[in-house]
C-alpha cells in the first residue's frame, strides 16, 4: 500500500451492502511513483472496487486474496 507511517489498513466500514468497496484517498502523493517535487496543487481520488460478490462478507473474502490489506477489527 502507499507511503504512510501510521497506515493501519483500509476500513472495513467501506462497503456498501452490495458487494462493492470505496476507498477514499486525500493526497495522491502517498504513492512512490509520484515526485513530490513536480506536483502544483494536492489532489485527491476516490477509488471504487466494483465487484460480482453478492455480498459484502463475499467481497472481503475476494479483495483479501487479492492483497487488499484491510484494518483490524476492534473487539
Amino acid at each position: 500500500m502507499p507511503r504512510v507511517r501510521d497506515f493501519n489498513g483500509t476500513s472495513l466500514k467501506s462497503f456498501d451492502g452490495r458487494g462493492n468497496y470505496a476507498i477514499g484517498i486525500k493526497e495522491e502523493i502517498i504513492f512512490p511513483e509520484i515526485s513530490f517535487d513536480k506536483i502544483r496543487k494536492l489532489k485527491g481520488m476516490d477509488i471504487i472496487f466494483v465487484t460480482t460478490a453478492t455480498s459484502d462478507k463475499e467481497a472481503f473474502a475476494l479483495l483479501k486474496k487479492l492483497g487488499i490489506p484491510f484494518a483490524k477489527a476492534n473487539n
